[in-house]
């Protein structure tokens, strides 16, 4: 892909050839894009075609964040991988309004995902980015939009502007931190927490602005929202900050420091898209205990914000192992926090062993799920040769410190 680089290629698109060109892109093939660029620099300028088709490509990839709105947003490469999804940044700016903010400084702002949100709550905006290029899709994206009356963007370094007299700040400090090594962030991984998805840090203080900076700044302003990593250590948390951790489909986007709203030390996850939202109330962990009818595995926002005791608390339940982030119960207890599993077998692990089980009962399809187990999912899954019209769900773990295999399937299946 050729990436916009300059601001002369970018206005090229917004006048009105681009945009003829981005018309024409709109629903163009990938596959075909070696015969579309020739078509098109009949008409047009080599570098234009080049910028347009690049463009067209992160439209595309923005989909997945953004929907229907990203055929229509203007994208560079960090933008697409940086911003945040659409429905996140609608439940924070939804937060920010019901706090009765109305205006905000959205400092790093990027291609001005976070600013969009926030004005279509009705919420006024002052977008700051220090990358000119950024800086001018986030402006194309608010026209594009029909949000300009309420998007205000400045190309500035975030730590000279001035922000007295707003209701809010919010602070992506994470924003333009490098990416880390496959084998770094596969380190990290192991170790539990540390590199989340998008390429995020696992040191704060490596953060541009560092999150000490943005710290400073939140407290200075009646509310602050500051969007950061998931996997942050949570005793680099401030006590006087709520944090919440969100999750989308399943899938944990990130966390974010609330100052201002009277709840400093309280955590919180939220579930997206249904919105449930379930707060801490400071639980040790429940005892563990042996294996029940119903194995809980918690929303990853749940475990990254250590409540899983109050899960266990809902479903009356107790942990499988005190290292690992299942739940266990006698009886279904429906809860939104976790998804439900009755368990058929619970056995030590012993691959054989699963295997014929497997195949006496014709499984043809295995979720294999992993916790506290070094072997990998798809390698066992070779070893398995599975077949048949059933299927089944694996869970490789650990009981009271052994490695074990528990059998089952979704709560739904057997209602």
């Amino acid at each position: 892909m050729v990436p916009m680089t300059d601001l002369d290629t970018f206005s090229a698109l917004l006048a009105p050839e681009g945009q003829q060109l981005l018309a024409a892109l709109r629903d163009y093939d990938p596959a075909d894009e070696l015969a579309t660029a020739t078509r098109l620099r009949r008409d047009h300028p080599a570098p234009l075609v080049s910028a347009a088709l690049g463009q067209a490509r992160l439209r595309q990839r923005a989909a997945a964040k953004f929907g229907a709105d990203a055929a229509r947003m203007y994208f560079t490469p960090n933008g697409v991988e940086q911003s945040t999804r659409a429905p996140v940044a609608a439940h924070r700016a939804a937060r920010l309004a019901a706090l009765g903010v109305r205006t905000l400084a959205d400092l790093c702002c990027g291609i001005g995902g976070d600013a969009l949100a926030s004005a279509r709550a009705g919420v006024r905006v002052l977008a700051v980015d220090r990358d000119p290029l950024a800086c001018a899709a986030a402006r194309a994206n608010a026209e594009a939009l029909g949000l300009a009356d309420l998007i205000e963007v400045r190309c500035a370094d975030v730590t000279e502007v001035d922000t007295a007299g707003y209701d809010a700040v919010f602070v992506d400090p994470a924003r333009r931190t490098k990416a880390p090594t496959r084998g770094a962030a596969r380190s990290a991984s192991a170790r539990g927490g540390g590199w989340a998805t998008g390429g995020r840090v696992f040191d704060p203080e490596a953060y541009s602005p560092p999150l000490s900076w943005a710290i400073g700044a939140a407290r200075t302003a009646p509310f602050a929202a500051l969007k950061i990593a998931p996997g942050v250590p949570h005793e680099a948390l401030p006590e006087d900050a709520e944090t919440e951790w969100i999750s989308d489909a399943g899938d944990v986007k990130e966390a974010v420091l609330w100052f201002g709203t009277g709840r400093g030390g309280v955590r919180r996850a939220t579930l997206l898209p249904a919105g449930d939202s379930l707060v801490g109330a400071g639980l040790p962990d429940p005892e563990p205990g042996r294996v029940g009818d119903w194995l809980y595995e918690p929303d990853g926002a749940v475990i990254r914000a250590h409540l899983v005791a109050d899960v266990a608390e809902q479903v009356d339940g107790r942990l499988i192992d005190p290292t690992i982030a299942y739940v266990t119960a006698d009886r279904l207890v429906p809860t939104p926090y976790a998804t439900a599993y009755a368990i058929t077998d619970v056995l030590p692990f012993n691959v054989k062993k699963l295997k014929a089980l497997l195949r006496e009962r014709g499984v043809g399809v295995a979720v294999i799920k992993k916790r506290g187990s070094a072997v990998e999912p798809e390698e066992l899954r070779r070893k398995l040769k599975l077949a048949g019209p059933h299927s089944c769900t694996v869970f490789l773990t650990r009981v009271a410190g052994a490695p074990t295999m528990l059998l089952g399937h979704p709560a739904a299946e057997g209602a």
